[in-house]
């Protein structure tokens, strides 16, 4: 039973570590700098941990890391799973499940994105507001088991407005504008079609991408108040100029690491 098999994850991870995290954060591609700010540092490979996936994808160094910013224990995942890769959608959530069971009350989850809305570029950094599930799947099909949250979840804040308002305030104070936008989830691992972008326009997304939903939902289903940011590293196709290139992506990324960095560690610093 998942159940018992996230037990046996945080049995394996809590004998290796010393400290209770409280906040979780998951580091999308060419974003996993943050954990070179991180204090008392303890790191667990994912390799290592009963139950967790094996992530092949560039960008993502698929460990977690405990420690220390700003005064909160963190938790963070440096890479993610994702459903292109074969794996079902409760393997690329199991982490979530773990994370909950070790103490975390709070996700902070980002993601390197393409932008469908034409007043965002390369570099800008988007809190999340809501997100459209273009995919068909849901994390939460099968069996549900009561210990871990309700049958049927709502998602009415699914970004949580007072982390939103909160991480904005912080943003201005650090003097980047503050944006915010709705993501699309497609499934990947192809970038989406000139049409796709098109549609997606037409139903409100501002963002696309290949991940982040499934980990919301199941943060929302355990209860954990979720921030999401997204960073820009291409126009979306039939915007962009260029053909996309997972390695301009990254790139993209590491060039906003620095910044998105300096944005989570002053949120967490203040973190209510």
């Amino acid at each position: 039973m998942l159940y018992d098999k996230v037990q046996e994850s945080v049995r394996f991870i809590q004998e290796r570590i010393t400290q209770k995290p409280e906040i979780g954060i998951i580091l999308g591609s060419g974003l996993g700098g943050l954990v070179d700010i991180m204090e008392d540092k303890e790191i667990v490979p994912y390799g290592e941990i009963p139950g967790f996936p094996k992530s092949n994808v560039a960008g993502h160094a698929a460990k977690l890391v405990i420690g220390k910013i700003g005064g909160h224990v963190v938790a963070a995942m440096q890479g993610r799973f994702h459903f292109y890769e074969g794996f079902t959608m409760r393997e690329v959530t199991y982490p979530l499940y773990v994370l909950r069971q070790l103490g975390v009350k709070d996700l902070i989850v980002t993601n390197a994105c393409g932008a469908v809305n034409r007043d965002f570029e390369p570099g800008d950094l988007i809190l999340l507001s809501d997100y459209i599930n273009f995919t068909g799947q849901n994390p939460l099909i099968g069996e549900n088991d009561e210990r871990f949250g309700v049958r049927f979840p709502d998602m009415s804040d699914a970004y949580a407005k007072e982390l939103r308002v909160f991480a904005g305030e912080i943003a201005q104070k650090l003097g980047f504008q503050h944006k915010e936008g709705v993501y699309a989830l497609f499934l990947g691992p192809t970038y989406e079609t000139a049409a796709e972008i098109r549609a997606c326009a037409v139903y409100g997304a501002d963002l696309v991408g290949m991940s982040t939903v499934p980990e919301t939902i199941v943060a929302n289903y355990l209860g954990m108040r979720v921030l999401g940011i997204g960073c820009v590293t291409n126009m979306a196709t039939g915007i962009a100029t260029v053909k996309h290139t997972h390695e301009q992506v990254v790139k993209v990324a590491n060039e906003a690491s620095e910044k998105l960095c300096g944005w989570v560690a002053e949120v967490l610093r203040q973190w209510k």
